[in-house]
């Protein structure tokens, strides 16, 4: 997913003299080529978040376009002050990338897991929130945020994340959900990495007679309005996954929209990781597990649900490259 976003970089730079990319003192490895191949519109502010955003504002303001790179909960929580009063305040054309969101730096602990951020930049105004699944959306989605001129925060897992798509994905609309395959019993609603565990769930549950929608949601904010009230409509029952603090992220937004919806409708069920801080430390998978987002931990809250008996295992769901195209 990192990788993605770097080439998809380096290739609008060597048509866009006006783009730079501003690193809090991190990335190395990852940059080498954009930095030896850019050297001027390469900027290593040093570990100063905050007057990386401040930096990045003044060079946006001036007509460029800007990129900041840190770990998520460096850009989304030390520098949110200058993020909201800088950069979204003057609609400056920032796009602010976060990387290893959730809990995907897992043995560093709390002070760099990543599970307010969705909340938090949801909340600041004029800011179009990307979160891709795989490396297919994250290019899409750096390709969308650099053709907009708004401020816009990215938000990337660590890194090796499976595959959801097959292929590229070309012309991404912001603002809307793409459908995997579809259903009309439930919808699970996936953004980020973690919709690779969604998936799991998804087919599982089609494999056990439940006929199961799966969207991915590479745009946060806005939210495809249209699609959730669809589906809201269609089905008995609508789930959404990420990682993310249950509260105000990704499945709250959809709470809003179905609440204000008329009429019969889905009942929600929300996968996210409790109110609490992620103290447990582990790899990526053993804290998926630990905090129930894994496909499994989805299947039974789902089959639960909707009255059905099926073993996650039996109908096929415990292949790990179940849909690791």
């Amino acid at each position: 997913m990192r990788n993605a976003f770097v080439n998809t970089l380096s290739t609008l730079v060597a048509e866009d003299k006006n783009l730079y990319l501003l690193v809090g003192d991190m990335g190395f490895g990852l940059f080498n080529s954009f930095q030896e191949n850019n050297p001027e519109r390469f900027i290593n502010v040093g570990i100063a978040e905050q007057n990386m955003a401040a930096v990045a504002a003044g060079l946006a303001l001036e007509g460029n376009t800007v990129f900041v790179y840190s770990l998520a909960n460096f850009s989304a929580l030390r520098c949110l002050e200058q993020v909201r009063n800088c950069v979204a305040y003057h609609q400056a054309n920032v796009k602010i990338i976060s990387a290893g969101a959730g809990i995907s730096y897992g043995t560093l602990g709390i002070t760099h897991h990543s599970t307010e951020d969705l909340s938090i930049m949801r909340a600041v105004p004029n800011m179009i929130i990307f979160s891709p699944a795989d490396a297919y959306e994250s290019a899409a989605v750096t390709l969308a945020a650099y053709k907009v001129d708004k401020p816009c925060y990215l938000r990337l897992g660590r890194g090796r994340e499976s595959l959801i798509h097959q292929h590229e994905i070309d012309n991404y609309t912001i603002g809307k959900a793409i459908k995997i395959f579809d259903g009309n019993d439930c919808a699970i609603f996936s953004t980020g990495a973690i919709s690779y565990e969604a998936s799991r769930a998804a087919k599982a549950l089609n494999a056990a007679g439940i006929s199961a929608a799966f969207f991915t949601f590479p745009t946060v904010k806005p939210m495809d309005v249209e699609l959730i009230e669809e589906y809201a409509r269609k089905c008995k029952m609508i789930v959404t996954v990420e990682e993310n603090n249950t509260i105000g992220g990704f499945g709250s937004a959809i709470a809003e929209i179905i609440a204000e919806l008329k009429g019969e409708k889905a009942f929600l069920k929300r996968v996210a990781i409790n109110d609490e801080f992620t103290s447990v430390v582990g790899s990526h998978d053993y804290l998926k597990s630990y905090y129930k987002l894994k496909g499994e931990n989805i299947f039974d809250m789902v089959a639960k649900e909707m009255s059905i008996s099926a073993d996650f295992d039996a109908v096929g769901g415990g292949a790990t490259n179940c849909l690791n195209h």
